[in-house]
């Protein structure tokens, strides 16, 4: 097997603050790579290694083959979390300037600017200047400078940041499309859905170490389905459900009552159970989202106040202390 990326013993601080400690990674040639974690994890500060954008205190990286990006870098297309246009230039004159700066050039480059244009919804706006342009469309603007010149090694640093649904999926949809070309992927992001629907395989990291690295159906079948949700049919059920000694928690809301079963309780055993105390019209096993078992991983490491607000970085994001992430 081929690896695009490998990294050994990475370690990275910043002052007192160790943001990458003892990181092991190697990413199979093609493969597509969700680096998932709340803000702070490290997420940053390994692509910046990867990309020798800064360097590690200590380990090795190696990229396509070679010792550093820097020797590699016609072959990767790179979207940095800190956006950046040239403002002032035209879009269509900007991604063709970043086409030749990775070694394109000739007489088809205007077409090939033009053609990516359309396909992203911008083909009337390659006259137009970069700053006036709608976030959204400057984040398509930015993606297509990182892709334009057909690099082996695609890395997209917190890619969906920003962007409506619509631009979302449209972005989704390149990134896999990128995948079935034979691209090998990384992307990182703290919202774990995107990962998991695009995904083939998914690095966890948390405080700078990797705590998981699996295909998500390897991940999902690890952790047990541990909870149930039902429509009850029955008035004010959850006490009743919160009597049981399989049950941990209850949680009711809109009529709908998830019950938390504990560990080594299957809980499709469970549902004859629980339907005949609550009468349920709906009942079904909840599956593990990545957010949940990220949580669970983690939780010997996170005091319980500090859970919600880490379930919170994960859905929601935030800007926070950019040399730790």
């Amino acid at each position: 097997m081929t690896y695009a990326i490998e990294l050994r013993a990475l370690r990275k601080a910043f002052g007192p603050r160790v943001a990458v400690d003892d990181f092991d990674l190697a990413i199979p040639t093609g493969a597509l790579v969700g680096f998932i974690g709340p803000n702070g994890a490290g997420k940053t500060t390994t692509i910046r290694m990867v990309m020798s954008i800064i360097f590690p205190d200590r380990g090795t990286i190696k990229v396509l083959g070679r010792a550093s990006a820097v020797e590699s870098k016609d072959r990767i297309g790179y979207l940095p979390e800190e956006r950046g246009l040239y403002k002032k230039m035209k879009v269509g004159a900007f991604l063709a300037y970043m086409a030749r700066l990775k070694g394109m050039d000739g007489d088809g480059l205007d077409n090939r600017v033009q053609t990516w244009l359309e396909r992203v919804g911008l083909g009337d706006c390659a006259k137009k200047r970069c700053e006036e342009l709608s976030k959204g469309m400057q984040q398509k603007v930015q993606f297509i400078s990182a892709v334009i010149h057909e690099p082996d090694l695609l890395i997209l640093d917190e890619p969906f940041s920003g962007l409506d649904p619509v631009n979302s999926r449209v972005l989704r949809g390149l990134i896999d499309e990128q995948h079935r070309a034979g691209k090998t992927i990384i992307f990182s992001t703290h919202q774990m859905s995107q990962a998991e629907a695009l995904c083939d395989r998914i690095v966890m990291i948390h405080q700078g170490r990797k705590v998981l690295d699996d295909t998500p159906g390897a991940i999902r079948s690890r952790f047990d389905p541990r909870a149930v949700e039902l429509e009850a049919g029955k008035p004010n059920v959850a006490a009743a459900l919160g009597a049981l000694p399989e049950v941990v928690s209850t949680h009711a809301h809109n009529g709908r009552v998830r019950v938390e079963l504990r560990e080594g309780v299957e809980a499709a055993e469970m549902i004859p159970r629980l339907a005949s105390v609550t009468g349920a019209h709906r009942i079904e096993v909840v599956r593990p989202t990545l957010e949940d078992i990220f949580i669970e991983i983690v939780q010997d490491t996170v005091a319980e106040s500090e859970r919600e607000l880490l379930r919170a970085s994960l859905r929601n994001g935030g800007r926070g202390d950019r040399g730790g992430d």
